[in-house]
């Protein structure tokens, strides 16, 4: 693996760029939540597919799919942010959150469940915490039983955060947004009683809702029971595609009050309600959730809020593993 760009901020994010041998190319990100220090809260996302297949209207990852990275191609992302700031890879972080939600819909590569596997073993981190956000594409149902059980023997009682993405209630506007083959939300909570044991977290409704997309609590509250689902709301990021697809966000993070309607209705429902707005800055850094930097160097299209920043480049930044 070899880094050959970064940007950022180490006090907020940092993207990371690496060309992994025959012209393929991977993200990988650290960030920290302010006010947290980087040993009470840190944040690594890391990429699991080249690309992706998926190709949602929200995301910049979609339409370079160049294959699955191995095991070890993904450990070696973790490793190099890892051994940055902890060289012996002991991580003190309190929460230590690894995130499979860069580049690639993680359930389309087994290679990540061996991952899951390992990293008990290759990090003392007190605050392990490992994430897979899905969008649940059928076929993939051996990969989901497969993490259940790894899920019971390593991560058991809230040591592992899962979550389904949804972005809409519409089940029309859903299959538009994410244009692949999927679980419906009956196949999902029929999962998620199998999943979720004693002593886990909440599974999370993820939606990152466009403007006019409806996160209907009559819906959710058929499938979902607010006793095993929270809700998490977020911005559409001013990516690419939804440039292109015309999505801006329901949510304004320069007014947090504008999502209250949504929030209100699905608190009023029972669920626990998480709106998630990060900085601002993220949007130039190109950390945010659905922002692939090299996608927007490559596109040249012109984004008022996102992707405002120079590619710093980096020489003799390499790795040849964990």
């Amino acid at each position: 693996m070899r880094v050959f760009a970064v940007t950022g901020t180490e006090d907020l994010a940092m993207v990371y760029m690496a060309d992994m041998g025959d012209g393929r190319l991977l993200e990988f990100v650290e960030s920290l939540q302010p006010p947290y220090s980087r040993d009470q809260r840190w944040i690594l996302m890391v990429s699991t597919l080249f690309g992706c297949p998926v190709k949602c209207q929200i995301c910049d990852a979609g339409g370079q799919y160049q294959g699955k990275p191995t095991a070890e191609q993904i450990l070696a992302q973790i490793d190099y942010m890892v051994r940055r700031w902890y060289p012996d890879g002991h991580v003190p972080a309190a929460k230590f959150k690894i995130q499979f939600a860069r580049m690639g819909e993680p359930a389309l590569n087994p290679a990540v469940l061996d991952v899951l596997e390992a990293l008990p073993q290759c990090y003392p981190a007190p605050g392990l915490m490992p994430s897979i956000s899905t969008i649940a594409p059928l076929g993939s149902e051996r990969f989901f039983e497969r993490l259940v059980e790894i899920k019971e023997r390593l991560y058991a009682r809230g040591r592992f955060q899962f979550q389904f993405s949804l972005h809409t209630t519409d089940p029309t506007l859903r299959d538009r947004l994410i244009p692949v083959r999927k679980w419906d939300f009956a196949r999902m909570a029929e999962y998620g009683r199998h999943f979720r044991k004693p002593g886990d977290r909440k599974i999370t409704l993820n939606f990152a809702l466009a403007a006019g997309a409806p996160a209907n609590p009559a819906v959710l509250l058929e499938y979902f029971d607010p006793a095993d689902y929270l809700v998490k709301i977020t911005p559409v990021n001013p990516t690419c595609q939804a440039v292109r697809n015309g999505l801006t966000s329901y949510i304004d993070p320069d007014l947090p009050t504008s999502q209250n309607e949504v929030a209100r209705g699905l608190a009023e429902a029972g669920y626990q309600v998480i709106v998630s707005i990060g900085e601002a800055e993220e949007n130039q850094i190109g950390s945010n959730c659905g922002q692939y930097v090299l996608n927007a160097i490559e596109s040249g299209v012109s984004l008022a809020d996102g992707y405002t920043y120079q590619v710093e480049e980096r020489v003799g930044q390499s790795t040849g593993g964990r």
